[in-house]
């Protein structure tokens, strides 16, 4: 009989809370601080674009956050979601590493985001909220939020970065097959997006100024940030909650190595941390690595300090990896790690020697997505191609040294609706563009000094 390659937990087995790494940390996170008082941001300052719950969980140091059960109900529509043996990868690479992948791509949008999308619309909903906006990049974040807009019966306003608005009209349509309307950004509905040229190629950073200004200019519409905030990682922590239950499945005792692509941080996060409490607790002793692209290398080039989460300076300065809020990245092709900073948690666990971090280029990642693609019959989303060149490397190096370390990766998205980026990459038009120090200085220039 064949060995088995899928681990899939029963409905019944699904996390029934989601997992706050603040409780374990060694050190406490540095607090957010307003932007004009440079004090800690208190409830009061969050209220005009958060639900109380929202704001309750992006401070509490509570361990465990209980899952609303009608949150639940939309969960189970495709979690637990699998954890699946890469046994012909492995074949193929000639390792004896074992490689297991936690596939995010069975949720209704594509993508780890709707672990977030359905509780931030439903506590919106709680509080009478009819209109929704925020930001996406590649529309991962936005299809999220449509679909789970479109469950509650909310309004759904999205800026997308213009660079992806341009080379991704599919995912435009799917967001608005869902019900959302989509703006290219920057825009000419608000006053920040008409202080930039209009063929701008855009960058999340322009994008989430854009959204948090129409929100904080009527109270009747709030904001929704599809990663980097604490509450986002939270709920996304039932991807490694899961993991941990599928991996004893698999007759693993644990695993060497996780690793997972990071953007603004939450789908590395959220399959991350419940292994790092593993480790912090002294019962698994893995590796946790982080990938960015070398384009936009966040945590393994930029600066541990204060700064804004948007390009506009209007959200709260935070202690994370930046490489400046004014710094626009190159249009690669994973529009979801385009972004400036890092989720100040994953930064922070990153700043303590907690967290590992390194950045490649997008012309290996995708080399490696084909391979991947030709073996498991996945194709990756270009973010998730990261996570998987890294593991790449570590099994070729494991087939020379004759190891078998147990690797777990992230595969946060499929890639069917970028296809266009991988037609680029097999006509031999992608080029890799890897940040200059000119440009790195630059962008770090005007990082507030705190």
């Amino acid at each position: 009989m064949s060995e088995q390659i899928r681990f899939v937990l029963d409905e019944s087995q699904m996390p029934t809370h989601w997992y706050n790494i603040v409780a374990d940390l060694p050190t406490p996170p540095p607090p957010p601080l307003h932007p004009a008082t440079h004090e800690p941001v208190g409830p009061d300052d969050l209220a005009a674009l958060f639900p109380p719950e929202l704001i309750e969980q992006e401070v509490t140091t509570e361990r465990f956050v209980e899952i609303p059960e009608p949150v639940r109900e939309v969960y189970r529509q495709y979690r637990p979601s699998p954890l699946i043996r890469a046994r012909r990868w492995e074949q193929s690479l000639g390792t004896g590493a074992r490689i297991y992948y936690k596939y995010e791509g069975v949720s209704p949008a594509g993508s780890h985001k709707t672990n977030t999308s359905v509780p931030q619309v439903y506590y919106n909903r709680l509080h009478g909220v009819t209109r929704l906006t925020t930001e996406t990049g590649a529309g991962q974040w936005g299809t999220a939020l449509a679909y789970a807009c479109s469950l509650f019966g909310v309004e759904c306003d999205v800026w997308q970065v213009g660079a992806s608005f341009d080379t991704k009209p599919q995912r435009r349509t799917l967001i608005e097959v869902f019900g959302g309307t989509v703006h290219r950004s920057p825009s000419r509905l608000t006053e920040f997006g008409r202080s930039l040229p209009e063929d701008h190629p855009g960058s999340l950073g322009i994008a989430i100024t854009e959204a948090v200004e129409v929100a904080a200019q009527d109270d009747s519409v709030k904001y929704a940030l599809g990663s980097v905030l604490n509450h986002v990682l939270l709920h996304q922590t039932v991807i490694g909650e899961e993991a941990l239950k599928q991996l004893e499945l698999a007759g693993e005792s644990g695993a060497d190595l996780v690793i997972g692509c990071a953007g603004g941080g939450s789908n590395f996060a959220g399959l991350a941390f419940p292994f790092l409490r593993e480790r912090l607790a002294g019962h698994q002793s893995p590796r946790i690595l982080a990938v960015e692209p070398a384009s936009c290398p966040t945590l393994t080039r930029g600066e541990y300090r204060y700064d804004f989460g948007d390009t506009g300076g209007m959200t709260p300065l935070m202690k994370m990896y930046t490489l400046g809020h004014d710094f626009v990245p190159s249009p690669i092709h994973a529009g979801g790690l385009r972004y400036h900073a890092m989720a100040p948690l994953v930064s922070h666990a990153v700043h303590e020697g907690l967290i590992d971090a390194v950045a490649l280029p997008q012309s290996e990642c995708f080399d490696t997505a084909l391979g991947f693609a030709r073996t498991e019959g996945i194709v990756p989303a270009p973010e998730s191609s990261h996570a998987l060149a890294q593991a790449r490397r570590v099994a070729l190096e494991a087939a020379d040294a004759g190891t078998e370390p147990v690797i777990v990766v992230g595969l946060s998205g499929h890639g069917l609706l970028e296809l266009g980026a991988y037609e680029t990459y097999l006509a031999g038009r992608l080029e890799d563009d890897p940040l200059s120090d000119e440009d790195l200085a630059a962008a770090l220039a005007n990082v507030p000094t705190i």
